[in-house]
């Protein structure tokens, strides 16, 4: 009897945490779930996605595939299940699939509404170097695939290459988001310093600690210039992917500042909690982290709403 009533208090004592965090994810926006269906093995598809958001009360939610523009599937799902509250949105990674950087690609996209263009990821010869070291363990596609041609931002003089030039005038002009993919951090500097000056006004690192390898004192300088820094929730929270500690992601935080900063899923993975849950464990961290409620609502929602022209 003594055993269950300390259950029940147990619980009635988590219950306020519990209500703090449900509170915090109205509002909410993933710039980065991973659902499906993808020629990698996923744990939900975009449909459950958009429905697990909803029962949160999140704002918005962006479906990011490799291979594929997601930007039709996310028009169609928001017309065949109305009333949800959540905005669905996609964009296109200029992997090989697409093309590589290919400005056609990109023409297409933002003429259906594309939200954001990923430079490449698992194609960028950056990510491929580092196959056997930090993205060893990166998800694998289900059935082998040819194999990648590296890609880079660069052309063989080491100069932006006139490619990636197009690209950023084509998002300038559509005034959306660049995103670094998995570009190495010296790219990355070249990249957003030429779409500064081509008029693009929404940047972004994605996961730059993991295989982008930005250091603090890089994180500062694009901040500097305009840049938002993306940190993948699932490599924080329990799952395969976890990597760091919530230290580390108060250091980044503080880092980059509250303003440049989102945090989103990148989840979607087998063997990781479902985004939405990501999201639940996060924001605890959070709080445990004594971050204001404000600054939270910033960083998993705020932000990433004026990156979406939401409240424009």
């Amino acid at each position: 009897m003594q055993d269950g009533k300390q259950e029940q208090t147990e619980k009635g004592a988590n219950r306020p945490r519990r209500d703090d965090v449900e509170k915090l994810l109205v509002g909410a926006i993933d710039l980065h779930c991973h659902s499906g269906p993808a020629a990698m093995p996923r744990i939900l598809d975009h449909h459950e996605a958009m429905r697990d958001c909803a029962e949160a009360g999140f704002r918005a939610l962006v479906y990011k595939d490799h291979f594929y523009l997601g930007t039709p599937h996310a028009i169609m799902l928001e017309k065949l299940v109305p009333n949800t509250g959540v905005r669905l949105f996609s964009g296109i990674a200029l992997n090989n699939a697409v093309g590589g950087i290919n400005p056609h690609a990109v023409n297409h996209a933002t003429m259906i509404g594309a939200k954001i263009v990923w430079m490449p990821t698992l194609s960028a010869e950056n990510h491929i170097a580092q196959t056997s070291g930090q993205a060893k363990t990166f998800p694998k596609t289900t059935q082998k695939m040819l194999e990648p041609i590296p890609l880079s931002a660069l052309d063989a003089s080491g100069k932006l290459s006139d490619d990636t030039r197009k690209v950023l005038d084509l998002i300038a002009e559509a005034d959306i988001i660049l995103a670094g993919g998995h570009l190495p951090a010296f790219e990355l500097h070249l990249v957003f310093d030429e779409a500064k000056k081509r008029g693009v006004k929404k940047m972004m690192v994605n996961h730059p600690t993991y295989v982008v390898g930005c250091t603090d004192e890089d994180i500062r300088q694009m901040v500097s210039n305009g840049v938002f820094m993306e940190h993948s929730i699932c490599m924080f929270v329990e799952g395969r992917s976890k990597k760091y500690g919530p230290d580390k992601l108060k250091h980044l935080i503080d880092i980059a500042g509250v303003d440049r900063t989102v945090l989103c899923s990148d989840l979607g993975l087998v063997g990781s909690p479902r985004p939405v849950d990501g999201y639940r464990e996060i924001v605890a961290t959070l709080l445990d982290l004594q971050v204001p409620e404000a600054d939270i609502r910033k960083l998993i929602g705020g932000n990433a709403a004026s990156l979406l022209n939401l409240d424009a």
